[in-house]
């Protein structure tokens, strides 16, 4: 199972999700929006069928992703 990439994935969507128009912040215990991406193998990936095989856990490396 590759899950990094499925990792990248979850995490660019929820970054997605939170810098969407509207979009409000979650409280503690909320949870996150439905959503789904075309993971890298190029099938949708949705995040409540993550969810419904146990807890996801979200963890990221902002940065990675700034110059350095």
């Amino acid at each position: 199972m590759r899950t990094f990439p499925l990792l990248r994935t979850v995490v660019a969507a929820l970054v997605s999700v939170a810098l969407a128009g509207g979009a409000s912040a979650l409280e503690v215990g909320q949870k996150a929006p439905d959503f789904a991406l075309t993971g890298v193998d190029g099938k949708p990936v949705k995040l409540s069928d993550l969810t419904a095989k146990g807890p996801v856990v979200i963890y990221t490396f902002i940065a990675a992703f700034t110059p350095t």
